[in-house]
């Protein structure tokens, strides 16, 4: 069966067929499916403040508006989180939060990445296909970088 490719698109290789990656719609777990520099989509759907993402759940309502705004109060709501790793999206720049505001979470024994989200949603996304217990904590700041 010969495959039509719209004018100008060529393949890499002539035995290539160009791919089109799709989620699997039965999986329970959510996926990150695109991000920019003021919004994250999970599952195809556009959150443009800051959230909690775990594989079964999603709180839209976690989090500052920005690095600058981090407090006591969001970290607080990470420690009861049932994960091995929490990934710390931190905006459009890695940033890294004092010590002292972590301190809660580093007395888990828990590991914490910080980066920046981009960084985080990548990095959520692979974790969470290899299975294993993650939470992403992602920052979404709004406005001009």
């Amino acid at each position: 069966m010969k495959t039509r490719l719209r004018q100008g698109v060529r393949p890499l290789r002539p035995h290539c067929r160009p791919l089109k990656l799709h989620t699997d719609p039965r999986s329970p777990q959510h996926v990150v499916t695109a991000y920019g520099d003021d919004h994250v989509a999970v599952d195809g759907r556009r959150l443009a403040r800051s959230l909690l993402l775990l594989p079964d759940r999603i709180d839209p309502s976690w989090g500052p508006d920005s690095f600058a705004a981090l407090a006591e109060t969001h970290i607080a709501q990470l420690v009861p989180l049932a994960c091995d790793v929490l990934l710390l999206g931190t905006g459009r720049r890695q940033r890294f939060p004092a010590p002292a505001l972590l301190r809660a979470l580093i007395e888990t024994g828990r590991g914490i990445e910080v980066m920046d989200t981009p960084a985080a949603c990548r990095t959520y996304n692979i974790l969470m296909a290899e299975g294993r217990a993650v939470a992403a904590a992602l920052i979404i700041e709004g406005g001009p970088a």
